[in-house]
């Protein structure tokens, strides 16, 4: 299609000292055939001069490098034409709206002058997002690798059932980057609203070629992943941007709670995309356990969104925490098991 028929969207991808992931996801973003999009890229204040490196990425100066065992080495061979045309402004030029409000750069790059954590820093690319005037905005994390039709497969199911009169949020089917037969979520994942604990994401663990009954998985969504999620303009303009207090996780789930179901949580079963999975912040993942950074925030997070949403719910979230203490102990996790304990204690603060 050209772009005239497409909606635009605005592809907000947030980094933090990861200029390699970042550079190597936008190689693979930037074979999207998906022609009306523009990718950008917020900087939390990195230490590692990222954005420096991606500047120069963009002027072909910097180009990526795989290794020859890469496990998706088809999606990040060096192939796009460089250099790119690119612009950057600073978080406070956003904010006082002296931003091109017709930027035509297939890519800009947004210093958001601190760590602003995932909320706050994917926020202030939204806002840009919004001016320029985009339809959808694609939340895509920087540790992720894309297929070329991803985004046409997931604007084409969100737009297919909004023509219908549903509203919609849509997520796609994210694989382990280093296993990428092995579906890491379909979507996205179920929430108890006792324990204020998420589960595993929906579909982990599945061979990609297994019978996957999409509906059944879709009807289970609770919140969808913010490492791919497709969000329409009007969500953002009826329900607003993402709540910054949570900083690292939680996030998703307060946005849909918010929404208080106006918008039907779905996926696009052929739209997929290839994902590290914490690899900046030490979430648990395929071969890794999790961080004491991780543990923190998950910990302190479902005690800030019970509080909001789910006071009822409270003496049973502190039980099931302290459940994790001792299981932490079983197991010899003590710096854990410790943490854990103070965040029950009322810690607001990491370390």
């Amino acid at each position: 299609m050209k772009q005239s028929d497409t909606p635009k969207v605005g592809i907000v991808i947030l980094n933090w000292n990861g200029w390699r992931d970042t550079t190597e996801c936008l190689e693979s973003v930037f074979r999207l055939n998906y022609d009306n999009f523009q990718v950008i890229v917020c900087d939390n204040a990195s230490e590692d001069q990222s954005e420096m490196h991606i500047k120069e990425w963009a002027r072909g100066q910097n180009p990526v490098i795989p290794e020859i065992d890469h496990p998706l080495l088809h999606l990040v061979m060096p192939a796009v034409t460089k250099p790119l045309a690119h612009r950057c402004y600073s978080r406070e030029e956003i904010e006082q709206g002296v931003s091109d409000a017709n930027d035509v750069s297939r890519l800009v790059m947004i210093q958001t002058q601190g760590n602003l954590g995932f909320a706050g820093g994917n926020n202030v690319g939204i806002r840009f997002a919004l001016q320029q005037g985009c339809d959808y905005i694609w939340l895509l994390n920087n540790d992720t690798l894309v297929e070329p039709d991803t985004l046409s497969q997931m604007v084409a199911h969100s737009s297919s059932l909004t023509a219908r009169g549903v509203k919609n949020t849509c997520g796609s089917r994210v694989h382990f980057y280093d296993d990428p037969e092995v579906i890491q979520a379909l979507g996205g994942a179920s929430f108890n609203r006792w324990t204020g604990i998420a589960s595993q994401t929906l579909g982990r663990f599945l061979k990609q070629d297994e019978g996957i009954d999409h509906g059944h998985y879709e009807q289970r969504l609770d919140y969808i992943t913010g490492c791919s999620w497709l969000i329409p303009r009007d969500f953002l303009q009826t329900i607003g941007l993402m709540e910054e207090k949570y900083f690292l996780y939680y996030e998703e789930i307060d946005w849909v709670l918010r929404s208080k179901s106006q918008y039907m949580l779905t996926y696009a079963p052929d739209a997929k995309v290839y994902h590290k999975e914490g690899s900046s912040i030490g979430s648990k993942s395929l071969n890794r356990p999790s961080s004491l950074l991780s543990d923190f925030y998950l910990a302190r997070n479902k005690f800030l969104l019970a509080k909001k949403f789910m006071p009822w719910a409270l003496p049973v979230v502190y039980f099931s925490t302290f459940l994790q203490v001792v299981n932490r102990i079983k197991q010899g996790y003590l710096k854990k098991a410790l943490l854990l304990t103070k965040v029950m204690l009322g810690k607001q603060h990491y370390p």
